[in-house]
């Protein structure tokens, strides 16, 4: 049984009226000081956002802690205000886990589907996924420094049905803020978790204040790091549309090209961080 169905939600998760733009405002004055300490943040690129909206593609970090994430926000609204700031397509049962559910909604996460991205690109908004989903964002130390998207390719379908450019957002230094000792796929795997609760890891991790945890553990204290993310120029597709995105073969080479830019980028961004002085 999903969790929505076993706890009462504040907010309908398939709605885009959630936002709240007082929240958002109330929020940023009290994390932004703690943000500036612990992460010296730098965002690049903002410029490389257009008018029109978009497909924003990042890399998920520091598990359900996500600090690039807020970082990114944040510079988006100083630049454009809240218009232009990236709707969240978010897994459902993340964003049906209480203390979850009740900071990323009023943000703009929203389930992720097909029908709910079609509604905002409708509404002029930018859109914003993690393909990697908890792959990536419990992808163990050793890959600290890796786009993991697992195969999925979803994204690339939603960009090609909707004939939106695919603006991908390359995060660095963000995944050293605890430790991951195994991402345990094959833990989730034994356990049937990806048809339960769909998740394909069950990591084991070392993090403060928690210590030793085994299964995602809740946010935690973040070890200080320096955060740099780059936005990249849109990635335009010479095909688009429905017959388009039915196409596996040509699905499979844009997301190639998606993938490996954000890798390269990702390599840039993490050779310049080991040779700041």
């Amino acid at each position: 049984m999903k969790i929505k169905n076993l706890v009462k939600l504040k907010y309908d998760i398939d709605s885009i009226e959630n936002r709240d733009p007082e929240f958002i405002h109330k929020l940023l004055i009290k994390i932004r000081p703690f943000m500036d300490k612990f992460f010296k943040p730098e965002v690049r690129g903002l410029d490389n956002i257009p008018k029109d909206s978009s497909l924003f593609v990042g890399n998920h970090n520091s598990g359900m802690l996500t600090p690039d994430s807020f970082i990114f926000g944040a510079a988006v609204i100083d630049k454009f205000g809240l218009e232009k700031l990236p709707y969240g397509l978010a897994h459902t049962t993340a964003i049906s886990i209480p203390i979850l559910h009740h900071l990323a909604v009023p943000l703009g996460a929203i389930r992720a589907s097909h029908e709910n991205a079609k509604i905002l690109f409708e509404n002029g908004k930018n859109v914003i996924v993690y393909p990697g989903g908890d792959m990536d964002a419990m992808r163990s130390y050793k890959e600290r420094n890796r786009v993991i998207f697992g195969g999925r390719m979803g994204y690339i379908r939603l960009a090609l049905n909707h004939g939106v450019p695919i603006i991908p957002v390359v995060s660095a230094g963000a995944h050293t803020t605890f430790l991951v000792l195994n991402d345990g796929k094959s833990i989730a795997k034994f356990f049937k978790l990806d048809k339960y609760l769909r998740i394909k890891v069950w990591p084991i991790t070392l993090s403060l204040p928690w210590g030793l945890t085994f299964g995602p553990p809740p946010p935690h204290f973040p070890m200080p790091t320096k955060i740099t993310i780059e936005v990249l120029n849109p990635i335009i597709f010479e095909r688009t549309g429905k017959e388009a995105a039915k196409d596996e073969q040509y699905v499979s080479l844009c997301h190639e090209r998606v993938l490996n830019t954000m890798q390269s980028k990702l390599d840039q961004l993490v050779s310049e961080q080991k040779n700041r002085p």
